[in-house]
């Protein structure tokens, strides 16, 4: 069965996080996806390498389904050849700084005298005015784009989330973008520019963040554990601050992942005394209703984690679960690469590799039921540069050897 994107070409330009995962989603869906590197190849193939002389990780896992070739965009034999190819592909993706392909040569206006059917997908770390030339990258964005400012504890520092909601959070944005373009483009025949900002995508990621801030001009935030108020939205450890309360509770035996968290929806909250021994508060008037608890959260979870720290996470887990009682175990990374579910989900999924063996990557998050994702591994530096200078270009041998001595691929 043929894939979603089947037929749609991809020359990936990208590098690092943000720009990669989008590129590998379009290859997971069928995209075939030219990863085009310079000689020296994308700056992760070497960072964080936990083996000598090979593709470090952080490549691997970002750059799946892919084709690999290199190109020297300073030379001007690069910049023809490029020139060239452009009207074979449907997409361009790039995340390098803002202006850097305006000065190869190839600003937008140029790219569509070249390919008016082109989609020039751009990711930058900030949108136009004064931040626009700044450097972004995961943290950065995340301080900038509301997230920092209001994750951890209101008596600690603020804290980057573990997600990389900077990255591959704008990545996915890319995603929708490009898709859109693709769309439209079936009914205007043009392509046209697509650009993501990273502070914007986390913004769009910390929306509840901003509605909990214009509700503060209406007074305190009551869902919120925290004592006093500011003029800003503050810091709430694990409460979500929506609806309905919740917080991580420590299990046994104790260990640095041992919690669980746990939501207290009103229809729970009579279970969970029960659960508890503390049955008498399903209908004290101190506790029975959720306006009555709202004052004492802090009491409550407190009331919960004297039950939970006696149980194994996993316990509490199915104990709640028979009750209908929104919960989940605070998972290690250990245990999550270790999943049988997520395994059986193919989420986490062991690919082969010619240099570094097997190592297991994520899977692709979205499932189309009419086109089923098989995960293939990173390319090889230049690995595709034959294939594709001389069989799709046309390149002689002669030529593809010259261009290779001259330090042009």
């Amino acid at each position: 069965m043929a894939k979603a994107l089947e037929g749609v070409r991809v020359l990936d330009m990208t590098h690092v996080q943000s720009g990669p995962s989008a590129t590998q989603i379009l290859a997971w869906l069928g995209a075939d996806v030219v990863k085009l590197e310079a000689p020296t190849g994308d700056i992760t193939r070497r960072q964080l390498r936990d083996l000598p002389d090979v593709d470090s990780l952080y490549f691997t896992m970002l750059n799946c389904n892919k084709r690999s070739i290199t190109l020297n965009m300073k030379s001007d034999e690069g910049k023809r050849i490029f020139t060239e190819m452009l009207p074979r592909f449907d997409i361009l993706a790039e995340n390098f700084g803002p202006g850097a392909i305006d000065r190869m040569g190839f600003d937008w206006q140029r790219l569509q005298e070249i390919n008016p059917r082109l989609i020039y997908a751009s990711i930058k770390g900030f949108g136009e005015g004064p931040y626009t030339h700044y450097k972004a990258y995961e943290v950065v964005a995340q301080a900038m784009g509301g997230s920092m400012s209001t994750t951890g504890f209101e008596d600690g520092p603020p804290l980057a989330t573990g997600a990389q909601i900077g990255d591959s959070g704008t990545g996915i944005h890319t995603v929708a973008g490009i898709l859109a373009a693709l769309y439209q483009r079936e009914h205007t025949g043009r392509g046209q520019r697509v650009t993501v900002a990273m502070q914007h995508a986390v913004l769009n990621l910390c929306r509840v963040k901003l509605r909990d801030q214009q509700r503060l001009t209406h007074g305190p935030l009551a869902e919120y554990p925290n004592e006093e108020f500011g003029d800003t939205v503050p810091r709430s450890g694990n409460a979500s601050g929506g609806g309905q309360p919740g917080w991580a509770v420590k299990c046994a035996p104790g260990g640095p992942n041992d919690y669980i968290y746990v939501i207290v929806q009103p229809v729970g909250w009579k279970p969970i005394t029960q659960l508890i021994g503390r049955p008498e508060l399903a209908d004290d008037p101190e506790w029975a209703t959720p306006e009555a608890r709202l004052d004492k959260l802090d009491k409550m979870f407190q009331l919960i984690e004297e039950w939970t720290v006696n149980h194994g996470k996993w316990d509490v887990l199915a104990k709640l679960n028979e009750h209908n009682i929104p919960c989940g175990p605070v998972l290690s990374t250990k245990e999550i690469i270790e999943d049988p579910s997520l395994a059986d989900n193919d989420m986490v999924v062991p690919v082969d590799h010619p240099e570094r063996g097997q190592f297991k990557t994520v899977g692709c998050p979205i499932k189309l039921s009419d086109s089923a994702v098989d995960v293939e591994r990173s390319p090889l530096l230049g690995e595709h540069n034959q294939e594709i200078y001389m069989t799709e270009l046309g390149l002689d041998e002669t030529r593809f050897a010259e261009l290779k001595a001259n330090g042009v691929i």
